[in-house]
């Protein structure tokens, strides 16, 4: 049975909102992503995985979308995978996208697994990502169609280099651009591991 929810408690998971507006959720982890398919999965809404294992169910909270928002869907769900961890600067990373209804639970199936039973399709993209700000908070999102260096403050692809470290030169280089965010709103926002600064 669904839980009710309220209009923010899809910021409790991996979210962002595409260039129309379209709100995308995933987990963050196999018990998060058992929620993310109980609690914001509908028939008529699209769902991405990575198509090898290690990322979350991304679902895209809309019945009406364009070639735009699943595009830009599939990168997020490449970014937040373990591919992203694996892969090589300018590498591709294949993500596969189905229906809602398409998705289902069999007794026995580990935590954060599900089945498909419909056709695939599938997204091969580049794992590139820009900060913004979205819903007052910072967002690492994919860098949209028309979007020019004005409105994004930094970008973030595959690199060398850990989170840890990038997490103090993003908040270095954020406060000179006078953004005012916390080192836990940072660490949220961004890929786990393996980081360059665009």
């Amino acid at each position: 049975m669904k839980e009710s929810l309220s209009d923010d408690d899809y910021r409790k998971y991996r979210w962002f909102f595409t260039s129309s507006g379209k709100l995308v959720v995933g987990g963050k982890s196999d018990s998060q992503n058992e929620l993310v398919i109980e609690n914001f999965l509908k028939d008529g809404y699209m769902v991405m995985h990575t198509s090898k294992p290690g990322s979350g169910f991304m679902v895209l909270v809309s019945e009406k979308w364009n070639k735009k928002d699943l595009e830009e869907m599939a990168v997020f769900c490449g970014c937040f995978s373990k591919q992203w961890k694996l892969s090589v600067k300018g590498k591709k990373i294949s993500v596969d996208m189905f229906e809602g209804s398409d998705v289902f639970k069999k007794k026995g199936m580990k935590t954060g697994t599900f089945g498909v039973s419909g056709k695939k399709e599938n997204f091969m993209v580049v794992p590139e990502l820009v900060l913004v700000k979205q819903k007052g908070l910072l967002r690492a999102v994919p860098r949209w169609k028309g979007m020019v260096r004005k409105d994004y403050y930094l970008g973030i692809e595959v690199g060398k280099t850990g989170k840890g470290e990038v997490v103090d030169v993003l908040m270095g280089r954020l406060m000179k651009k006078r953004v005012k965010v916390s080192r836990d709103e940072v660490l949220s926002a961004i890929p786990s591991d393996r980081l360059e600064i665009k």
